[in-house]
């Protein structure tokens, strides 16, 4: 064999070791600079609260900042893409909701693979939505009843928050069994949605409670009813979920948020993130900060975690072959 071949091998050899023990070292050392924290939606909206919530206390776990990046679009798609591309060394995560799988779905295209492509670092909780009306609607509408009568024959706008979101599957089954004539108005977000309820653009939308309860306790918008199996508890006492008002229960549907990572994340940081997160949803403190903005805690470790994603993308599929919630565009 060549010496200079021999020589070569023989470098190879010697610095592959070295290599696995800088990783190791990096490993060790994690995180010893800021990390980035992907928000698929724009700022201001159910995500980005929740995100931001978990960045401050994560960030006094881990010893680093956590620099929120809000990129918007595509139903959440595009910066979910984003952060499955990502290099995998544990300095961008991706903070999601149940869009996470929706969103591929209703496109019919699968730039990632929600499940396969990420690591789940943890489920936060649970949210239910409320279906509420701006001030296009008159005054005298206060209840959903009162809203489908109003409604009939009238030519209604929607707002969603994202083509293949939680909202934009209840708005279609509302005007299918309540035998509304419905367009629906697709935003990159809850808070532009909102801004646009507000502003009479819209007739009604459904969002989410953190988002929107700020607004609600305001009385600048107003909700006739709720999703999900119960009532949310600061509407109680006057609000009912759409199945109590006779709707079928297929509204028994509630999203999730959580965090994950690239999945070629090495096993020890993912062990890590997974850690220090189990800490900050289960803290005394978030529990009591996530029933201020009315989502249930709902704290999973990884496998369950997974295990609840893999049962939602399959109720998903489901969903949107019945209401062909497909995009065409």
């Amino acid at each position: 064999m060549h010496r200079r071949t021999v020589l070569g091998l023989a470098a190879q050899g010697l610095a592959i070791p070295a290599l696995a023990r800088a990783q190791d070292r990096a490993e060790a050392r994690y995180p010893d600079r800021p990390i980035r924290m992907i928000v698929p939606f724009p700022a201001g909206g159910g995500t980005d609260v929740w995100a931001r919530m978990v960045c401050e206390d994560l960030q006094a776990e881990l010893g680093q900042p956590i620099i929120i990046e809000n990129r918007g679009g595509g139903g959440g798609m595009i910066g979910t893409e984003f952060a499955a591309k990502a290099v995998p060394d544990g300095y961008t995560l991706l903070y999601n909701i149940t869009t996470h799988v929706q969103a591929p779905v209703t496109f019919r295209r699968f730039p990632y693979d929600p499940v396969g492509d990420f690591f789940p670092v943890g489920r936060l909780g649970t949210t239910a939505i409320s279906f509420c009306i701006g001030p296009s609607v008159p005054a005298a509408v206060t209840t959903l009843a009162e809203f489908v009568a109003w409604g009939r024959g009238r030519d209604l706008a929607f707002g969603n928050y994202g083509q293949g979101s939680t909202g934009h599957a209840f708005a279609a089954l509302l005007a299918q069994e309540a035998g509304l004539r419905v367009t629906q108005v697709a935003y990159r977000g809850e808070a532009p949605m909102l801004q646009d309820l507000l502003a009479s653009s819209v007739h009604a939308s459904f969002n989410s409670m953190t988002a929107s309860g700020e607004m609600i306790r305001l009385r600048r918008i107003r909700p006739l009813a709720t999703g999900g199996p119960d009532r949310v508890p600061s509407l109680a006492a006057e609000v009912p979920t759409l199945i109590e008002l006779g709707y079928s229960r297929r509204f028994d549907f509630t999203g999730f948020t959580g965090l994950f990572a690239p999945v070629r994340v090495p096993a020890p940081i993912c062990e890590r993130l997974a850690e220090a997160f189990r800490k900050v949803a289960t803290s005394p403190g978030m529990l009591r900060r996530l029933r201020a903005i009315d989502t249930v805690p709902g704290y999973e470790e990884p496998a369950r975690f997974r295990a609840s994603i893999q049962r939602t993308l399959r109720q998903w599929e489901e969903l949107a072959a019945g209401l062909d919630l497909y995009a065409t565009g």
